[in-house]
């Protein structure tokens, strides 16, 4: 690469107007590279979730007027987490095949009342199951590949007839991405995408979502029998590479800014949509950081979700999705 030196080239002249600035800048942000969770709730009210400060558990009865906000301010899909009764969790997690759960009731609320806003389902057992586990577990509380797989498939299939435009599995069980599309294709629901939680690492960012949907205490163990050890990279591209072989219409990589370059590394390597989960306790760590006066919510918010997509992030499931989408808007 050949460029001038000093003082012909003078790399600050492109940075001094905003005008020049916005006319350069190599990646843009909008509201419609996010997505937003949304947790529901299984009683009538609003429930504030003290570990995630502004984020809250919304009842059915609400969760239509957040969608109505999401599609007003650009936001193209949400990302629903339930909050399962505890007297509905079993150790085989038998709710996640119930056509009448919480899940699938929010489903056919939202889509009802905003048909025109995208919804992604979280396909994982840890919201069913009396352990806690992303998966049925066996007597010594190892998390079976195989059985955990077929429950999964019946899981998306609910999901999909409810609704759903996207079935996200979060499990990290090996296989179930090849089983799920061919269950949605013998289905009929040959048009609802796939986003697997493709690179979704064990990690300590995920306390507050715990709290979230009320597995804080439940969990027996731990869960890195299954998801990723964070020393690891190149086994995220070989994890990517199974989802994408067996039927995976983009993939995600999850947590967030402490794995972006896993996320490039997944864009460069497959050239495919490639998705990040800003997490609770990423969002956590900014709230708290604002709250003690050590930062701007603004700034913050929209410059890491910069640094997503200057990473090569397709798009960010982001807590922070309609404050972002607002600045944005505005």
């Amino acid at each position: 690469m050949t460029q001038a030196a000093f003082p012909a080239l003078r790399l600050r002249r492109p940075r001094r107007h905003g005008w020049s600035r916005a006319m350069f800048a190599e990646n843009v942000l909008t509201p419609a590279d996010l997505i937003w969770p949304l947790f529901i709730a299984h009683g009538d009210e609003v429930e504030p979730i003290a570990s995630l400060p502004g984020v809250s558990r919304w009842p059915l009865a609400r969760i239509a007027e957040r969608a109505k906000e999401a599609r007003d301010a650009g936001i193209p899909c949400l990302a629903l987490f339930p909050n399962t009764p505890r007297d509905k969790r079993s150790d085989d997690g038998r709710e996640a095949l119930n056509p009448d759960n919480l899940m699938c009731r929010a489903i056919r609320t939202i889509k009802d009342a905003v048909p025109d806003i995208g919804l992604l389902t979280d396909v994982a057992l840890d919201p069913y199951t009396s352990h806690g586990h992303d998966g049925l577990v066996d007597a010594e509380g190892h998390v079976l590949n195989d059985p955990t797989k077929d429950v999964l498939v019946g899981q998306a299939l609910v999901q999909a007839e409810a609704g759903s435009d996207i079935i996200a599995p979060s499990d990290m069980m090996d296989g179930r991405i090849g089983a799920i599309r061919g269950a949605l294709e013998g289905g009929g629901h040959v048009d609802v995408q796939i986003m697997a939680y493709a690179a979704k690492y064990a990690s300590a960012f995920y306390g507050p979502f715990r709290d979230a949907v009320d597995t804080r205490g439940l969990l027996k163990g731990d869960k890195k029998g299954y998801q990723m050890n964070p020393a690891n990279a190149e086994e995220a591209l070989r994890e990517v590479a199974m989802d994408l072989a067996e039927g995976a219409d983009s993939v995600m990589v999850k947590p967030g800014l402490p794995y972006l370059d896993i996320v490039r590394l997944v864009k460069q390597r497959f050239e495919v949509p490639v998705f990040a989960y800003q997490v609770s306790g990423e969002y956590a760590m900014i709230e708290h950081a604002v709250a003690a006066g050590a930062a701007d919510r603004d700034a913050m918010v929209l410059e890491t979700l910069m640094a997503f997509k200057r990473a090569g992030a397709s798009g960010v499931l982001t807590y922070h999705a309609l404050h972002a989408a607002r600045l944005l808007g505005a």
